[in-house]
């Protein structure tokens, strides 16, 4: 599904990724933990084609292809999702509006006639039911006064509406009560498939009790140093990073 491989960015004149080698297979959950400003977020803003850093070296793969050169928006037309960890408002807006214009946005770029109305609606009853999301609530601007549980899980309530075929939750996690992670991860637990994958950026393990990862992966300074299995990420919880640190320096 992604291959990135020898990746190497930042922005102006400051490296922040400095050989990034990853593998994702569909049907693959991998999880990335690391520092802070360790390149978690800069790697998720990358493979979504934040056009902000500049990739000096290295390639990035979906399905075969390389996405490296294209646009974000033409990265979302293939299935690239990415799920931000501040997601902006946008006033005047209705969250119902905005998924008919992405969805009809991107079946254009992909070649197909827009969603008939029925369709649509029904697309839009499924998935607000499947997040246990009230219907008052789609009729509301764009994360516009929404806490940011609210703002998670219209995030989510995208990814469900877009059916991407990779999706990067950037630090979903951040500032959500247990209720609202219940809901989010649940939500991301049923949409995962054997045709997508999915990408969990987090600071803490209590994510990955919900979001069972395949592969946790810890990024240092720019690298990924070390890659196991979800026992991985309870170590970190115990131990913290110094122990990798550690490691490296033998």
């Amino acid at each position: 599904m992604l291959q990135i491989k020898n990746l190497h960015a930042g922005v102006e004149d400051k490296e922040i990724l400095r050989g990034i080698n990853l593998q994702v297979n569909a049907g693959e959950v991998h999880a990335i933990m690391g520092p802070n400003g360790a390149g978690k977020s800069t790697l998720a803003s990358i493979i979504a084609g934040n056009e902000k850093y500049e990739v000096s070296e290295g390639k990035i793969l979906l399905e075969g292809d390389d996405i490296s050169e294209l646009a974000p928006e033409e990265r979302a037309h293939k299935g690239v999702f990415l799920s931000f960890q501040y997601p902006v408002e946008i006033p005047g807006v209705s969250v119902t509006n905005f998924m008919k214009t992405a969805i009809n946005e991107s079946r254009k770029a992909n070649g197909k006639e827009e969603m008939p109305a029925n369709e649509m609606l029904k697309l839009i009853r499924e998935k607000s039911e499947l997040l246990e999301i009230d219907r008052k609530f789609l009729s509301r601007s764009l994360n516009e006064g929404f806490s940011g549980g609210e703002k998670k899980r219209n995030e989510i309530f995208q990814m469900a509406m877009m059916q991407p075929k990779l999706a990067i939750l950037d630090e979903t996690d951040s500032g959500l009560d247990i209720d609202a992670l219940r809901i989010v991860a649940n939500g991301v637990n049923k949409l995962k498939s054997s045709d997508n994958a999915v990408v969990v950026i987090t600071h803490y393990q209590r994510l990955l009790d919900y979001i069972i990862p395949d592969f946790v992966h810890v990024l240092m300074d720019g690298k990924i140093v070390k890659s196991g299995g979800k026992e991985l990420a309870y170590e970190l919880e115990e131990k913290g990073y110094d122990w990798i640190k550690a490691e490296l320096e033998v």
